[in-house]
């Protein structure tokens, strides 16, 4: 029974995928922390998923390629279409946030191919959701907001506040400046140092013995 428990994480994952990224609408802006934790539940419900993905060479290798081939052939071509749709688009503010949340789809299929890969070659279900768990507070840690402000090309200076970044400000009460947008960072990089720390492994045994 245990090694198909991973089955239910990534069907309640392909789910909240599939309500955000098919049928409601796109929404570049977050309005509350309620909906933060939704749009990052399926990455949540995905690590738990891969975490206990039975672990098989035959069957690794051919999940592998068609993870590179599914990303070469769908997704890449996909993502491409976006940012043609959007470069054609004579209402760019309206056209964005569909581009946004494609490219936010986009990372989050790259951590979780990456990790998949450390499962299937050999890594413990523990380690595996210490990673995974970790790779989620990095991606919710606005590192990519701070070099977006660092490494854009502002003709009139950087700004002196991060607006784009809701999935901030809506812990915040607001637009962060970067000194915030740096402590909210620095706080989720300890937060990730804390769960690899974590005794996953113990708590793992005792709730499921022999777990991989």
């Amino acid at each position: 029974m245990r090694r198909w428990l991973w089955l239910a994480p990534a069907a309640l994952g392909a789910g909240a995928a599939t309500l955000i990224m098919v049928i409601l609408p796109p929404d570049r802006t977050l309005d509350n922390p309620f909906e933060a934790l939704w749009k990052v539940s399926p990455l949540v419900f995905a690590v738990l998923a891969v975490a206990g993905f039975p672990r098989r060479p035959g069957l690794g290798m051919a999940l592998m390629c068609a993870l590179v081939v599914g990303y070469m052939g769908v997704l890449d071509t996909i993502n491409v279409l976006h940012i043609f749709s959007f470069a054609e688009s004579a209402d760019q503010t309206a056209a964005f946030p569909e581009l946004y949340q494609f490219m936010l789809f986009m990372n989050s299929f790259t951590v979780l191919a990456v990790l998949f890969a450390y499962r299937l070659g050999g890594a413990r279900s523990d380690r595996v959701l210490k990673v995974g768990i970790a790779s989620v507070l990095i991606v919710i840690s606005g590192l990519n907001d701070l070099s977006m402000w660092l490494l854009g090309d502002w003709p009139e200076g950087r700004p002196a506040t991060l607006k784009w970044a809701s999935h901030i400000a809506v812990f915040v009460g607001g637009p962060p400046s970067v000194a915030v947008a740096v402590i909210f960072f620095a706080v989720h990089l300890v937060l990730a140092g804390i769960v690899l720390a974590l005794p996953v492994r113990r708590w793992l045994d005792r709730l499921l013995p022999a777990a991989a």
